[in-house]
């Protein structure tokens, strides 16, 4: 069994902006691309499990146009982390000691004041992952945090205690990658 991880298509937003869940489209040519690349490769009987957040609602969309034999379903564990205040704001605009803060307690604090904290997005990302059932492979269309977690988990990391933990890397828009878990 496999998992595939794919991210959106490149969002409609200017670069430096913070939007976890902030309301954005995704670029529908990227997203068209993406789907018919996802179409020739995925297998007949994968599951596919969407954020619900546009830019990944998108590519759902489209991927089931190309390939109907695909059901989809809807998974708010998928979403992108809550940034709160910091939604849709500049992150050169965010306070120095609102991020040193968040850098200083990593795991538990609430970013943007009201949003969630790594603790709770490992939680909730743990959640989904938990529940993967074969033999059938299994596509999340998701966003670049809901990844990064999931490579945690992957090596048995269910708490990241300090920013440093926490992956750099993750796919490019519209690409993807595929655990093995077996």
């Amino acid at each position: 069994m496999k998992l595939w991880l794919v991210r959106h298509a490149q969002p409609l937003i200017g670069p430096g902006i913070c939007y976890g869940r902030h309301p954005v489209a995704a670029d529908a040519d990227a997203t068209a691309q993406c789907a018919r690349a996802l179409a020739h490769v995925l297998p007949g009987g994968t599951r596919v499990a969407s954020s619900p957040l546009q830019r990944c609602a998108q590519l759902s969309l489209v991927l089931q146009r190309l390939r109907p034999d695909l059901a989809c379903e809807t998974d708010p564990r998928l979403q992108e982390m809550d940034f709160g205040q910091w939604e849709g704001r500049a992150w050169q605009d965010i306070a120095p000691a609102e991020l040193q803060a968040w850098t200083d307690d990593f795991a538990n604090y609430a970013v943007g004041g009201d949003g969630e904290s790594v603790s709770q997005v490992m939680a909730r990302v743990a959640s989904a992952f938990d529940a993967l059932q074969g033999p059938a492979d299994t596509l999340w269309i998701t966003h670049a945090g809901v990844m990064r977690a999931v490579h945690l988990l992957m090596r048995g990391v269910r708490q990241v205690a300090h920013a440093d933990q926490w992956p750099a890397d993750a796919p490019a828009y519209g690409q993807w990658c595929t655990l093995d878990l077996k």
